[in-house]
């Protein structure tokens, strides 16, 4: 974000929720880096959700419209446009962050460095520019579903929207023989995954800044034994042949950023370039899928179909 940086705010039902987060294509009103995050208000109740949107620059009267759009329910409501000066509203939702516990690991902030538990790899994860901390359901889950793989032997391994690196390294502590990648559309979640990793003594990750698999240096490095993508249900689903195309046969895919909701349309996606469910780690809303890659290497039929894949860079 900028140092200057724009929310709207309007109420909206928790399927108007999951519309937003499926549809990827949210027309040209909206502008491509804008940020669209929804949150539950009242838990389990399916009309008490919120829709914020954030904008580098201040939206004119058609992205206000666009925006209400996506949530009929609002119709009547009040929308709320705030100005966020000089401030980073990334760091801002993130402060405040209690430490994380999951199987061998331990992720913390600066105000918990006594905490760490005897026998746990610690995490120093700072609210920051990026999104990746560990406490939401999907990179929690995706953690607790890379540490029951302990026993497994992989040898390279990639992470598709690192974020803030955390799922990167732990990669690389369970295998530290393995050659690791992160990478991530956002050049800014890279910095902080550099950043992150000269923090916490982690190196020897190679970092790319990249569109999904697009980019030479990935696909150079394929084929991966393991591929993690912790993204977004529609962006996912966009991208299953370029997934699949540089999982090796066999290989193990962990997909995250998915409602339980749109399980069934991911995993599809995923069989018809023969992969199979494997295990599901359901955490409230959201789900953590493992996958095998097919027993022969997935080959894509054509260019891979970019529709889908705008603002996937929201690793959460």
């Amino acid at each position: 974000m900028s140092a200057e940086s724009w929310k709207l705010t309007l109420p909206c039902t928790r399927a108007e929720a999951e519309a937003i987060d499926v549809s990827g294509d949210l027309g040209d009103a909206i502008p491509a880096d804008a940020v669209l995050m929804t949150t539950e208000e009242i838990e389990d109740d399916v009309e008490s959700w919120r829709l914020d949107a954030y904008f580098e620059h201040e939206p004119g009267a058609d992205t206000v419209a666009a925006v209400r759009a996506l949530v009929p329910s609002a119709a009547g409501a009040g929308i709320a446009v705030e100005r966020l000066a000089a401030a980073d509203w990334v760091t801002m939702s993130q402060a405040g962050l209690e430490p994380l516990s999951v199987g061998r690991f331990f992720v913390h902030t600066r105000a918990h460095a006594d905490a760490v538990p005897a026998g746990k790899r610690a995490f120093l994860i700072e609210a920051s520019r990026a999104f990746g901390t560990g406490h939401h359901e999907t990179t929690s889950g995706c953690l607790a579903m890379l540490d029951g793989l302990a026993d497994a032997a992989f040898a390279n391994v990639i992470d598709i929207g690192t974020g803030t690196g955390l799922l990167a390294f732990a990669a690389a502590h369970l295998w530290p023989e393995a050659a690791v990648m992160g990478t991530d559309i956002d050049p800014v979640s890279i910095e902080v995954t550099q950043e992150n990793a000269d923090l916490n003594g982690v190196a020897g990750i190679d970092l790319v800044v990249a569109d999904g698999t697009l980019d030479d240096a990935i696909v150079a490095r394929a084929p991966y034994d393991l591929v993690i993508a912790n993204i977004l249900a529609g962006p996912l689903v966009s991208m299953a042949p370029e997934i699949a195309s540089i999982a090796d046969a066999g290989a193990t895919i962990v997909l995250a950023g998915l409602l339980e909701t749109q399980r069934a349309g991911v995993v599809a996606a995923y069989e018809a370039c023969g992969c199979s469910l494997a295990a599901v780690d359901r955490r409230g809303d959201w789900s953590v899928l493992r996958l095998r890659a097919g027993a022969t290497r997935f080959v894509a039929d054509g260019p891979f179909d970019p529709k889908g894949r705008d603002g996937w860079a929201l690793d959460i």
